[in-house]
């Protein structure tokens, strides 16, 4: 596993809210750190809707205290470097997409990644921000990446959303049509974290008090195994394939041709 990662070269996570990072990449950010390469997160929202008590989180509140929350939770995790885009919770989706574009590529003019781990187009929970972000992502690294540069999306894996089913339900996880699954060998990367690894991850999420502290209060034994899996796969390139036959094969990252449509008589 570690070996794996410290190919990845220098890393850099884009998400929409906090907490999205650490669900979705905190063992790999844990990883790349410890094994010396530069991670750097970019997130395009403070989160400031994102509670059920809005009388004692109101937004400007709760986007201060969850500014303080990331801090913490990049601190457990060891990443030094962070970028907000300061967009609304919420609002993603109406941001003008060359504006959200043009930034992130300024960014990845500056960072240089090697890698780049986001959403996929699904946004992994169906989330309107979640799917924004990862089309901006997709559109920069497509535009400013240097060549060679690896586009990661998150993914649900058929294995953990049928063994984890109840509980998403329970807790609303997933919007509904959600999650779409991928099997394990369409995977380009799949970390299943244990022992010192998964508890530095689940205390970089419980840092987010905001976020995730009834949750883990409410699955308690159950949550560690809940958030141990992080799964990715290669993106679909933004160039257009060669031909209207053509697929994209996501366990080998290369276009597949169907071949020539053959013509049908029918009857006349």
């Amino acid at each position: 596993m570690r070996d794996d990662i410290a190919k990845l070269g220098t890393v850099l996570g884009v998400w929409a809210h906090p907490d999205d990072e650490a669900y979705l990449s905190g063992g790999l950010m844990a990883l790349a750190r410890d094994a010396g390469s530069r991670v750097a997160c970019v997130t395009a929202t403070r989160g400031e809707h994102g509670t059920g008590d809005p009388e004692r989180w109101p937004p400007d509140r709760l986007a201060a205290r969850r500014t303080v929350e990331l801090d913490d939770c990049l601190r457990v995790l060891g990443v030094e470097e962070h970028h907000w885009l300061g967009y609304a919770d919420g609002g993603c989706a109406e941001v003008p997409a060359a504006e959200a574009v043009a930034r992130l590529c300024d960014l990845i003019d500056g960072i240089r990644p090697d890698t780049v781990v986001t959403f996929g187009p699904d946004g992994n929970t169906g989330h309107p921000d979640h799917r924004a972000v990862g089309r901006w992502t997709a559109a920069a690294v497509d535009r400013a990446a240097p060549a060679g540069t690896r586009l990661l999306q998150a993914a649900v894996t058929d294995d953990w959303a049928e063994r984890w089913r109840p509980l998403n339900d329970r807790f609303d996880v997933f919007l509904p049509g959600f999650p779409v699954t991928c099997p394990e060998p369409a995977l380009a990367l799949h970390l299943q974290l244990t022992g010192e690894l998964l508890e530095r991850k689940v205390r970089a999420l419980a840092a987010q008090a905001t976020q995730t502290e009834a949750l883990i209060a409410a699955m308690g034994a159950d949550y560690p195994a809940w958030v141990a899996d992080e799964a990715f796969v290669e993106a679909v390139p933004a160039v257009p394939p060669p031909c209207d036959r053509c697929w994209w094969d996501l366990s080998e990252a290369r276009w597949h041709c169907a071949g020539p449509v053959e013509a049908i008589m029918v009857g006349r």
